[in-house]
């Protein structure tokens, strides 16, 4: 990266054969939902949107994550302090942590 990212928790990046090394990205913020990026098909294709919340969510849903997830630890990657309060109040509010 040529120039510095900003603060956050996550990444999206994002790269096109023909901008090589040029690469897109988008800063995730926990409590924000996941963005929509555009996907790049061959060249001559318009890009397609490609809705990563919508995407996730049918994942976590469907092969039950909620199940194998202990929400009562903290996470195996360290969030910054701030967002430690975020995840925790809506882990509580969720019924998932006391």
């Amino acid at each position: 990266m040529r120039q510095a990212l900003s603060a956050a928790c996550y990444f999206v990046f994002l790269g096109r054969a023909s901008r090589r090394p040029i690469t897109d990205f988008w800063p995730i913020g926990l409590d924000h939902p996941l963005p929509t990026v555009p996907v790049p098909l061959l060249k001559s294709d318009p890009e397609v949107p490609l809705d990563l919340q919508a995407a996730l969510t049918s994942v976590y849903d469907d092969c039950g994550y909620d199940m194998a997830v202990d929400y009562t630890k903290p996470p195996e990657i360290p969030l910054p302090a701030d967002a430690v309060t975020w995840a925790d109040e809506r882990l509580r509010a969720a019924g998932l942590r006391s």
